[in-house]
């Protein structure tokens, strides 16, 4: 059974855990703007200093793997249309290299500012891990979930969580902090060159 997480409630992993599936998933609101809402999962692997080592740590639509295979994202979902998981990330623990300390996991608004969207038309948003048995084991089982509560108004960017390096195992901290500026501000915040 899963455990659901509050904000800032940090947990370990199972050690057992050398794959996982982090879905994220969410509603948009009735908003009669014009334009869908296309949300953009991401991953940042970060070394010690919170930073990428290289722009390449940068996970996303238009780099969908990092180079030494250890983090993966399934493809973009322009529309969240259905229920359950809308993007995916998978995470191979076994390879993941010694100098990445933390996994952020983003959600931005493609467009935003242009749109007039950000996260307040946002509802039911969530990130869930569940453990793989093997790389295309998409059903999991789920052992955390963090549906995000918190009402966000002109955000256009979020830290979810991080999954990050604590001695020998991996913990989950469910973050859910809010960011204006979108993709960009994060990029710049994890020292991406943009």
């Amino acid at each position: 059974m899963a455990v659901n997480l509050s904000k800032g409630q940090r947990v370990s992993l199972e050690k057992s855990m050398t794959l996982a599936m982090v879905g994220l998933g969410w509603d948009t609101n009735r908003y009669d703007g014009g334009f869908d809402f296309d949300l953009d999962a991401a991953a940042f692997l970060l070394g010690e200093n919170g930073k990428v080592m290289k722009d390449e740590d940068f996970i996303f639509y238009n780099n969908l793997e990092s180079q030494d295979g250890s983090v993966r994202h399934t493809g973009d979902n322009l529309t969240g249309a259905g229920d359950g998981d809308d993007e995916v990330i998978v995470v191979n623990f076994s390879k993941v290299p010694p100098q990445v300390q933390k996994i952020a996991i983003t959600v931005t608004i493609h467009d935003a500012v242009n749109r007039r969207q950000n996260f307040g038309q946002v509802a039911n948003a969530f990130v869930r891990v569940a453990k793989m048995a093997h790389e295309n084991d998409f059903g999991g089982e789920e052992v955390l979930r963090y549906d995000l509560a918190e009402e966000f108004s002109v955000e256009t960017a979020l830290v979810i969580c991080e999954i990050y390096r604590h001695g020998s195992e991996w913990k989950f901290n469910p973050v859910g902090a809010g960011y204006q500026g979108g993709l960009e501000a994060l990029c710049r915040a994890y020292g991406v060159n943009i």
